[in-house]
């Protein structure tokens, strides 16, 4: 490894020089399991997948792309996407002698996390070691008692604070809020974090630099391939759902956006530059009011629609009928709702800002603007019986039969650690166990009147909704062309591995 010049009274040239010698990996170490390929990046909720589906890990791609604007020499180093075995994912690390190595994590794999980073500073002992994600920023001090790794930068805005981690240990830049380290054999933190950094002030992604094509074609949410995604903004504008891991690093009131402007400049070159043909927006919800309006009007004007599909995340009630139509003409296609339960109950406990009744009506608002609704739910609340899960059921199937709705995604409620409903379950005594590795969706995790074997069933038996005589015919009858031919092949395809990923078993 090369050496670093030390950054007191360094000229600009020379703090230029320090960049260009210090190698920054952006890494997601391969994570076998006999339960399947590992969703980690850019996902809310950690699952083992069979058929797998590769996400385009947003912040990380907009913290590669800032640490090379500053001159910083960075590797993207996706071992999971690429498929590369662990060992050989570890030499060719060993080979690349970073400075710096940067993990994401999640609850389900944190302790797989530990003993890899162990195993790299082993292999690379002057190597810093960062951790980033919703895991380590509700306990950050466990990860520092249980590895070597050497900071943990907290909250949504990881990308600008690993820029500050590498300016600080190049330039010696004052660490930013929101920081663990090790202080010899202390650990000290920079306080809470803050989330006001300006998303206008980040480069666009390189796409190139951070192989976007791993992400482009096996994603279950694309009709159309090569497709992408964007990140218009962090994260969710309601963000006060008790379950969601993301609240721990983006809470509601610190939600903010690129400006509309930002995103179509970035539309159109993923249009031009790249050959995208859809566009998956994976922010938690996509703004609405003035800024909606003003990107779909850019879209329709700019003349983008006839060339892109849009696809996005949306609270139910959000929308008027209006917005819907306007969507659908500028060239949006797949929404994305969570539903999440058919009971009140649940939806007040869970801090949902949602009735019961409002479901259907938004559905059939988006259908009928020419959008695709997507919902999703979970099976196995503490305070759900059998009887109630089954009201989700029932919902779901009634409105994939009167055609509101055309794909969902099913899973295990899990209470993850900096939730609402990890605390509650703490003080209530819920918890059935706090062993990591069991929070990734195959099991009960809480207390309930339902079993891990009931949870599998009900998540199987939403999964099975849609087998309705009105459903079926219209699917067929909806096929225009090729994609949409492999469209479904493909949805059928991930329908199995899913029934696969909750088969009923003994746990």
């Amino acid at each position: 490894m090369q050496d670093i010049k030390k950054p007191e009274s360094l000229s600009k040239e020379e703090k230029e020089a320090n960049n260009k010698v210090f190698k920054i990996a952006i890494s997601y170490p391969p994570l076998s399991s006999e339960k399947g390929t590992a969703c980690l990046g850019q996902n809310r909720q950690f699952q083992w997948f069979n058929s797998p589906t590769y996400i385009y890990p947003m912040v990380p791609a907009y913290m590669a792309t800032l640490l090379k604007s500053r001159g910083y020499d960075v590797v993207w180093d996706d071992a999971i996407a690429e498929e590369i075995p662990y060992d050989d994912w570890l030499k060719k690390l060993g080979e690349c002698k970073p400075n710096l190595v940067v993990f994401e994590s999640k609850t389900p794999v944190i302790k797989r996390h530990w003993k890899i980073i162990n195993e790299v500073k082993k292999k690379l002992p002057r190597a810093v070691v960062v951790l980033v994600g919703d895991h380590v920023t509700a306990l950050p001090e466990e990860s520092m008692e249980n590895s070597k790794v050497d900071f943990i930068a907290t909250g949504g805005d990881y990308d600008f604070l690993v820029l500050n981690i590498a300016d600080h240990l190049n330039h010696a830049v004052p660490l930013e809020e929101g920081i663990w380290y090790r202080d010899g054999e202390k650990v000290q933190n920079t306080g809470h974090f803050r989330l006001d950094h300006d998303l206008d002030e980040l480069p666009m992604i390189d796409r190139d630099l951070t192989n976007w094509k791993l992400y482009a074609f096996k994603n279950g949410n694309y009709k159309y391939t090569p497709g992408t995604y964007t990140y218009a903004a962090r994260d969710c504008w309601w963000g006060r759902c008790t379950f969601c891991s993301w609240t721990t690093l983006y809470p509601g009131e610190d939600y903010r956006k690129r400006s509309a402007k930002k995103m179509l400049d970035e539309i159109g070159v993923l249009i031009e530059k790249y050959g995208v043909k859809e566009v998956m927006d994976d922010s938690g919800s996509f703004p609405t009011g003035r800024w909606l309006r003003e990107f779909c009007d850019g879209m329709i004007e700019r003349g983008y629609n006839k060339k892109i599909r849009i696809s996005c995340n949306m609270r139910l009630k959000s929308l008027s009928q209006e917005e819907y139509n306007l969507m659908g003409k500028a060239g949006f296609r797949f929404i994305l709702y969570g539903l999440e339960s058919a009971n009140q109950k649940t939806l007040d406990r869970i801090n949902k800002n949602l009735k019961v009744e409002e479901i259907e009506k938004g559905v059939k608002m988006a259908k009928a603007g020419g959008l695709e609704p997507h919902i999703t739910a979970m099976m196995g609340y503490p305070w759900e019986t059998k009887k109630d899960a089954e009201k989700t059921i029932e919902l779901a199937k009634e409105l994939f039969k009167k055609g509101y709705v055309d794909t969902l995604q099913a899973t295990i409620v899990i209470p993850y650690p900096g939730t609402p409903l990890f605390s509650d379950c703490q003080k209530e005594g819920l918890l059935r166990t706090e062993d990591w590795d069991r929070y990734d969706q195959r099991e009960m995790v809480m207390k309930s009147p339902l079993g891990s074997e009931d949870a599998q069933a009900l998540v199987q038996g939403l999964y099975k909704s849609f087998m309705s005589p009105q459903f079926i015919l219209r699917k067929v009858f909806s096929i225009r062309n090729t994609n949409d031919v492999k469209f479904l092949f493909t949805a059928g395809m991930k329908w199995l591995g899913k029934m696969t990923d909750f088969k009923s078993k003994s746990v």
